[in-house]
C-alpha cells in the first residue's frame, strides 16, 4: 500500500531533479535559490548524492517519521555501516577522496550531518507541510482505487507511463534500460508518493519501495510544490461563505474523498467544526458526502466547482 512521505528519500529526489536541467519553467527559480544559500557544509553532503548514480544508503534511509527523527536516525549510523555503503557506491560511482575518511573521522561525519540538515532545510523545509499535504491527498486517491478497483487499477494508474500491472508481473520501464527480474519472497511492496520524481524508482532488497508521481492523474493537478503561495482572495467566495467556510470549500475541491479528519487537517481547523461546515456546504449543494463504514468522504458538486472558478474565488487552505 502507499506510504506516507519518507523525508530522506524526498530529499534525494530533491537533491537530482537540483543537478538536473528539467522542467525549468517550473524548477529553475527554485533551482537558483537553493544553490545561492548553499553552505559548505551542504555542499559536502551534496557531493555524495549525485545526479546520476548511488547515494549512500546511510544518507537516504526509506525511514518515515518527522525530518528530524528521519536525521538522528542518519547520525547513529554505525562506523561499519558507513564502510559498507560507501564500499557499494565505490563500485560503481566516483566518491570524493575525503570521503574515504568518514567512517574514522567522527568530525568530519558530524560536518557531513550537519551538511544533510541543512540541505533538507535548504531544498524542502520550507515546502515540508504543503508537501504532506499534497501527500495526504494523494493517499486518499490511492486508497480510493483501491477500494473500487482493487490493487489492479492502484498498479495500473499509479505510473503508467513507467509501470505495467501484467498479472501476476509488475513490470517496471527502467531509466538505464535494465532488465533484470526481482522476486518478492512474499514480502511485498510500498508504494511511495514523490513531489520531484517524474519517473519510476526501485529500492531493493526487500523490503522494495517504488517511488512514483504524486496526483499523477487527477485533474485538479494544480498543486506546484514550488509555487509561491497564492494571495488571500477578497471576492465574492469569502464574502458570501465566510473565510474559514471558503477555505473548507477549497479543501474539499483540492482534495476530493477526504475524510472528515483529513478535511480538519487541510483546512486547519478541529474535526468538529469540520464536520459542521461540511454539513452547511452539503445542504446548500455545493458539496456531496459518501460514507465508507464510518468514514464520511467530502468531494465537490458541479455547483461548487463552479462557485469556486468564478473569477478569483480560490481561496487559500488553511486561512483563519
Amino acid at each position: 500500500m502507499s506510504e506516507a512521505a519518507l523525508p530522506l528519500l524526498e530529499l534525494e529526489l530533491a537533491v537530482r531533479a537540483l543537478q538536473d536541467r528539467s522542467q525549468p519553467t517550473r524548477l529553475d527559480a527554485w533551482r537558483r535559490q537553493s544553490r545561492a544559500a548553499m553552505s559548505e557544509q551542504a555542499r559536502m553532503a551534496l557531493s555524495l548524492m549525485p545526479a546520476v548514480g548511488s547515494t549512500p544508503d546511510f544518507l537516504s534511509p526509506t525511514q518515515a517519521g518527522t525530518p528530524e527523527e528521519v536525521l538522528e536516525h542518519v547520525r547513529a549510523t554505525s562506523r561499519k555501516q558507513i564502510q559498507v555503503d560507501l564500499a557499494d557506491v565505490a563500485m560503481h560511482n566516483s566518491v570524493p577522496a575525503w570521503a574515504r575518511h568518514l567512517a574514522d573521522d567522527a568530525s568530519l561525519f558530524n560536518e557531513v550531518c550537519a551538511g544533510l540538515s541543512q540541505l533538507h532545510g535548504i531544498l524542502l523545509g520550507p515546502l515540508w507541510p504543503r508537501l504532506n499535504t499534497h501527500f495526504m491527498a494523494d493517499r486518499t486517491v490511492r486508497s480510493r482505487q483501491l477500494l473500487t478497483g482493487g490493487v489492479e487499477e492502484l498498479l495500473a494508474r499509479a505510473n503508467p507511463r513507467w509501470i505495467r500491472w501484467n498479472p501476476p508481473v509488475l513490470e517496471i520501464r527502467m531509466i538505464n534500460g535494465a532488465d533484470r527480474d526481482l522476486h518478492l519472497e512474499g514480502e511485498g511492496v510500498t508504494l511511495v508518493p514523490s513531489a520531484f520524481c517524474t519517473r519510476t524508482i526501485v529500492i531493493s532488497p526487500a523490503p522494495v519501495f517504488i517511488t512514483y508521481p504524486a496526483l499523477l492523474d487527477e485533474p485538479l493537478r494544480r498543486f506546484t510544490a514550488l509555487a509561491p503561495d497564492p494571495t488571500p482572495s477578497t471576492a465574492a467566495v469569502p464574502a458570501l461563505l465566510g473565510r474559514t467556510r471558503a477555505s473548507v470549500l477549497n479543501a474539499i475541491a483540492e482534495h476530493p474523498g477526504c475524510s472528515t479528519k483529513e478535511l480538519a487537517t487541510l483546512a486547519a481547523i478541529a474535526p468538529a467544526s469540520a464536520s459542521e461546515h461540511a454539513t452547511v456546504l452539503r445542504e446548500a449543494g455545493l458539496i456531496r458526502t459518501l460514507r465508507h463504514r464510518n468514514t464520511a468522504l467530502h468531494s465537490p458538486t458541479p455547483l461548487g466547482m463552479a462557485l469556486l472558478n468564478t473569477g478569483s474565488g480560490r481561496f487559500p487552505v488553511g486561512s483563519p
